[in-house]
């Protein structure tokens, strides 16, 4: 019998990847032309799809940064449950399926792609700029996955956080170099279970396991009766208002974000989006209120064992799903949890590769510089855009660990997601539903959206009497409200073409 916890988690740690590599080589033999590498030649079922899109939106941020999160917020974390929930629901039920009829009437497989066709563009610059602003963020949100992956070795195998982060980058780079888009799907739906099964049944067994001498609203109200107040826990009413907004805006980046809508593309038919539907809601606000739970147990709990708040939260809260499944789990479990954490941030990761290297080979190299260049002739080029993002987000990583090693990882991954969310989601939404949105004020919304996701970063923040306000609201809801505004204004200055128009009004007809 094994009792070393290292080799029990390495042993464990060692099968997930393998099954991870399977995958890779199995999805490889469906690898044929462009599209499966980067649709799967949209014949993907709604299982698949619907744990995929989740497990994609949801990354490492979910296990480690929401269960965080949970910690330090108390019962005001739900906002981010609701707000989740609310974008789901909002883009399976009424966006989703138009976006799949449109985008496979265009044959479109990549997000540029669509938009190209979408305006009928006469030039390349919606595609340059949708694709370079793809490939930046992506960057600075793999860089971000990688972080958390340093960070998870660190704090659940006690190994170092540089050498985490590159096995976590060897890692995901194989699978998805063999078998590209099928690989990360099918590498997603068996990682979203895992995580879904992880989160649901982790607080059922602690709250068993655990002393009931004081509820969980008293013994929050011991530590500090904010945690109890849903509506945030300063005395300044304009505070709490920024901080619900913020939490619950989150969700919008379920609106129209690449690496979640290339999911729609791939996806067989129209009826396989009901019946993810269902499936992603349910993932959604079971996985979601889990993991905010977790971070509420665990702050009571380890409050009654005597550890300080610095103690219980570690940097962030990036601790507390190590420490509580230590507590409470036999080691081989523990170990599993191991697994879990890395298919949260891994599913990201995939999908996000995949999408930059769309964003280079596809639409920068294919469509602007190599016209004459054929399908057939594209993978080999996309698996080396590929290795070529990865290591660039690698870098970025080690650099963020060493600028900023005190940083919460919940603020670090949001603002990657918020920044692809403020730069598509606006345009995704527009081209759905107002057909006088013209490719001018596409491309007014995506670059106004990428520019203020950095200038309430770096610069309102920053502003000595209304910052602290925009901190606790963060960049994504003021970002996308702009991009929306500017992209109307200059559509109503700069009209769309006639013939994009009336070949929308056919598409929708049909």
């Amino acid at each position: 019998m094994i009792s070393n916890p290292l080799t029990v988690k390495l042993i464990v740690l060692s099968i997930y990847v393998a099954i991870l590599f399977l995958i890779g080589v199995v999805a490889s033999k469906r690898i044929k032309n462009i599209s499966d590498y980067y649709v799967g030649g949209k014949k993907m079922g709604f299982w698949a799809v619907a744990f995929s899109a989740r497990a994609t939106g949801e990354s490492g941020w979910l296990l480690i940064g929401l269960t965080g999160m949970g910690a330090i917020a108390g019962y005001a974390g739900y906002w981010v449950v609701a707000g989740e929930l609310l974008g789901v629901f909002i883009s399976w039920q009424f966006m989703a399926k138009k976006f799949k009829r449109r985008s496979d009437s265009f044959g479109s497989i990549t997000i540029p792609d669509y938009l190209q066709s979408h305006f009928k563009t006469t030039n390349h610059t919606l595609r340059a700029v949708a694709a370079a602003a793809l490939v930046i963020f992506i960057v600075i949100y793999v860089a971000s996955q990688i972080d958390v992956t340093g960070v998870a070795f660190k704090s659940m195998l006690d190994i170092d956080y540089k050498v985490g982060a590159l096995i976590g980058f060897l890692i995901v780079l194989v699978y998805i170099f063999l078998g590209g888009f099928v690989a990360a799907v099918w590498s997603d739906l068996f990682q979203g279970v895992l995580m879904f099964i992880g989160l649901v049944l982790l607080p059922i067994v602690v709250w068993f396991s655990m002393d009931h001498g004081t509820g969980i609203t008293e013994g929050l109200n011991m530590i500090d009766p904010a945690l109890t107040n849903i509506w945030g826990k300063s005395d300044d009413i304009w505070m709490n208002i920024f901080t619900i907004i913020g939490f619950s805006m989150i969700g919008l980046g379920f609106l129209g974000s690449p690496q979640v809508y290339v999911r729609f593309m791939s996806i067989k038919n129209e009826a396989e989006i009901d019946k993810g539907k269902k499936v992603a809601l349910l993932f959604t606000l079971l996985t979601d209120a889990a993991a905010v739970t977790i971070g509420i147990l665990a702050r009571v709990i380890f409050t009654k064992h005597g550890q300080d708040a610095e103690v219980i939260l570690g940097i962030g809260g990036k601790d507390v799903l190590s420490m509580i499944t230590e507590l409470y789990l036999p080691l081989v479990v523990v170990a599993i949890y191991v697994a879990i954490v890395l298919s949260a941030i891994m599913s990201t990761i995939d999908s996000l590769l995949i999408l930059a290297s769309s964003s280079i080979s596809r639409d920068f190299y294919q469509k602007i510089f190599r016209p004459d260049l054929k399908d057939e002739n594209l993978t080999n080029i996309s698996r080396i855009s590929t290795v070529i993002m990865a290591v660039l987000a690698l870098g970025l990583a080690i650099i963020l660990n060493w600028v900023s090693p005190d940083r919460q990882v919940f603020w670090v991954i949001i603002f990657g997601w918020s920044g692809i969310a403020a730069t598509f989601c606006p345009v995704i939404i527009l081209t759905l539903f107002w057909k006088g949105y013209s490719e001018k004020g596409a491309i007014a919304s995506m670059i106004t959206g990428f520019a203020s996701v950095i200038v309430f970063k770096f610069f309102v923040q920053s502003i000595e009497s209304v910052g602290k306000y925009f901190i606790e609201l963060d960049v994504l809801a003021p970002s996308f409200a702009l991009a929306m505004i500017v992209g109307v204004i200059v559509s109503k200055l700069y009209p769309p073409r006639p013939e994009a128009v009336k070949n929308l009004d056919e598409i929708d007809k049909s």
